[in-house]
């Protein structure tokens, strides 16, 4: 009698993008529950360098099927003074202003994904846009999700009909109404501690004793402390400033630079 073996039916395959921040992680965290995830983290020429570490520790975490880090850091160049995340001698502002959009990165990074996703038969690109980045960010309000959606799929429609590419889905914390705290809940519950090693600051952090703290001051760093806040969870992640004090009233090193 020959016996077979019946083959166990696998999850379907995501493509997640990665920065290693409190966002795109816990978001990723939910996903690897019910995909195969598929990691992407790209280096843009970003001053905090350090979230593509973190972003490399997380897909081991989350037991990613592939993590590819992506040099693109000529956009840089093309960037030049348009915004402050790229360009060093701009000041980090502890609010939202308009020099911390990057001119259509979102577009960029979810266009890499998706090329990648169709090359490997995913169904699914993720990232971490929430509600709360949907009202000031304009690439990660769920209109341009739906028109990236369309567009993308619109580029590859003739390999879809002769079956050699498959429909792409773009989704996000925003396109389900989850804003920053509720997604922070859901991850913490997956990460526990680990969250904490998410990192958020923009100005790539501040030097304290033997390791690199979060700076405490930046639009970012102050958001992040706000979800805890909402969250209800303590934070143990370690700022250089609380309350916009610095910690032993000794400075430790510019956040503007990098």
């Amino acid at each position: 009698m020959n016996f077979h073996c019946i083959e166990l039916a696998s999850k379907p395959r995501a493509v997640c993008i990665l920065s290693g921040g409190l966002d795109s992680t816990c978001y990723a965290a939910l996903l690897a529950k019910d995909y195969d995830v598929y990691m992407i983290t790209f280096a843009y020429g970003q001053r905090a360098v350090r979230e593509i570490e973190r972003a490399r520790y997380f897909a081991k975490v989350l037991k990613a099927r592939v993590h590819k880090v992506v040099d693109i850091g000529f956009m840089k160049s093309l960037y030049g003074g348009s915004n402050a995340l790229t360009d060093s001698k701009q000041r980090i502002s502890r609010g939202f202003t308009q020099n911390l959009v990057v001119p259509v990165r979102n577009a960029v990074f979810i266009a890499i994904a998706t090329a990648w996703a169709m090359s490997i038969g995913a169904k699914t690109v993720a990232y971490g846009a929430h509600t709360g980045d949907a009202a000031r960010y304009p690439d990660c309000r769920p209109a341009f999700v739906k028109a990236m959606n369309v567009a993308l799929n619109l580029a590859e429609s003739a390999g879809a009909l002769r079956g050699q590419r498959k429909a792409v889905s773009i989704i996000s914390p925003a396109m389900i109404n989850l804003d920053k705290s509720a997604l922070l809940k859901v991850g913490h519950d997956i990460l526990g501690d680990r969250t904490f090693r998410t990192w958020s600051c923009y100005s790539d952090g501040v030097v304290s004793g033997r390791e690199r703290i979060h700076c405490g001051r930046c639009e970012s760093c102050i958001n992040r402390k706000n979800a805890f806040i909402s969250a209800r969870i303590k934070d143990r992640t370690r700022y250089a400033t609380e309350n916009g004090r610095r910690k032993g009233g000794k400075a430790q090193r510019n956040i503007h630079k990098h």
